[in-house]
């Protein structure tokens, strides 16, 4: 390539988007959340291969549902031909992990994953192409407990992030037999309506009738309003299992409308479904989808296990976020180390590292092509930082052993500033700073400076 000739820029995959850094802290603030109200229910995190057979999803996720026929990333290994697929969801790939480790050998377990999904879809507000997930599965569980405790799980999980308008959407879809009998009498009750069945509704007419219930076409709405409902064939026990279900989460207050077109859109699930919902996304209104799959661990070579899950989009959650919240934005770091010649360079880097084994975060100021930077640039670049103190060591500073500590978020900043002897500055700082800590009471401030220990 010539000299002058400009390389041309590669830009990213549509639909698959940068985390960029002032996005960040928020990110971190519900990954520390989640991952805090997750361990106080006993649940330990599983990690599964981002890559996983082709025939674990056609085989798990049903192969007429739109993930398998139209959404999958699937493609051969070149080296050795092995038919290979990026997960479109998580649930598939825990099961396989559990079975394959005989992970419930002894006894039921309570697992947890994030990551990144895979969906070949028109990306919008909400749905992407590469998209990320939190999910829950408890392995091993048969009763109505498991499937309200997860549903309260998902309620403290809002309330800790300060989440407003999500609501709750419950149905039982039985068991594989009640299914079948509501399912003959739907496919008899559509094929008495077959004028006003879209195209896409009288494709999935005999391989997944279910799904017409979950159709978006106006003109369908009041015919598909009045087709049998599935909670009319459910038989004692799943009625028994839903009635449990419904009862613990009256008992601790937990709201819930029963939405009897609420199915899912994987063949594995059966007896409880829920979705949690809102009205402010637009289009992509479910935040959080699960439900029971008592048959996956026996669709996958393993014993029978009765289990229960759910899965949610962080993106959609982050964008509920800034809806509801005023998010303040985090400090960079506690201290900005602000300097100028070698010796004050030098000072600053050994200053640093002595605030870090304190505990703090310390940002220091290094060098661009243009230099250094004069002191009024790099007091410019401290305040941005968010810190609450910049240290600053020139050639007086640096001559005299000492160091001046200017602190940058007090009402009267522009005269805070003190000097004090090099060796005692880390026991300042942490002074300083524990004592903002103290008298905001560590909590009440989301921005208060806090010391890692």
């Amino acid at each position: 390539m010539s000299e002058n000739k400009k390389a041309e820029k590669i830009a990213g995959i549509k639909g698959m988007n940068d985390l960029l850094p002032d996005d960040a802290p928020l990110w971190e603030l519900f990954e520390n959340t989640v991952q805090s109200v997750l361990k106080s229910y006993g649940f330990q995190q599983i990690r599964t291969p981002i890559v996983e057979s082709t025939s674990l999803f056609a085989r798990g996720l049903g192969a007429v549902t739109d993930v398998v026929e139209k959404e999958m990333y699937s493609f051969e290994d070149s080296m050795n031909g092995d038919k290979l697929t990026l997960r479109p969801e998580g649930t598939a790939g825990v099961v396989r992990s559990a079975v394959e480790h005989n992970l419930v050998y002894d006894g039921p377990r309570r697992l947890w994953y994030t990551g990144p999904m895979f969906r070949h879809e028109r990306p919008q507000r909400g749905r992407y192409r590469q998209f990320h997930q939190v999910g829950a599965e408890a392995l091993g569980f048969s009763g109505p407990d498991i499937d309200a405790e997860l549903i309260m799980m998902c309620q403290r999980l809002w309330d800790d992030l300060g989440l407003q308008n999500v609501r709750l959407e419950l149905n039982s879809i039985g068991d594989a037999a009640e299914r079948m009998q509501h399912r003959a009498a739907l496919v008899a009750y559509f094929e008495q309506h077959m004028d006003i069945l879209d195209a896409e509704a009288q494709r999935r007419l005999h391989t997944n009738p279910l799904r017409i219930l979950d159709t978006k076409n106006p003109a369908m709405q009041e015919m598909v309003n009045a087709a049998p409902k599935l909670l009319d064939y459910l038989g004692e026990e799943s009625l028994a299992h839903f009635e449990g279900v419904q009862k613990i989460l009256r008992d601790n207050s937990i709201p819930f409308t029963i939405n009897s077109r609420l199915v899912r859109g994987l063949d594995y699930y059966n007896r409880t479904v829920f979705e949690w919902v809102t009205d402010e996304l637009g289009a992509q209104g479910t935040v959080c989808a699960g439900g029971r799959y008592d048959t996956l661990f026996g669709i996958f070579g393993g014993k029978p296990t009765p289990s229960c899950g759910f899965a949610m989009g962080i993106e959609r959650l982050l964008e509920l976020m800034k809806l509801n919240g005023d998010l303040h934005q985090p400090a960079m770091c506690d201290v900005y180390l602000v300097h100028q010649g070698d010796a004050g360079q030098m000072q600053s880097m050994v200053l640093g590292e002595r605030l870090r084994d304190a505990g703090l975060d310390v940002v220091l100021h290094c060098a661009t092509a243009a230099g250094t930077g004069s002191f009024k640039s790099q007091m410019k670049k401290a305040d941005g930082s968010g810190a609450a103190y910049a240290v600053i060591i020139g050639e007086d500073e640096a001559s005299n052993n000492t160091v001046s500590i200017k602190a940058m978020r007090a009402d009267d900043a522009e005269n805070n500033q003190v000097n004090v002897p090099f060796d005692t500055a880390v026991d300042y700082l942490v002074d300083q700073i524990a004592g903002v800590e103290d008298d905001d009471h560590c909590c009440d401030d989301p921005n208060h400076i806090h010391i890692h220990h």
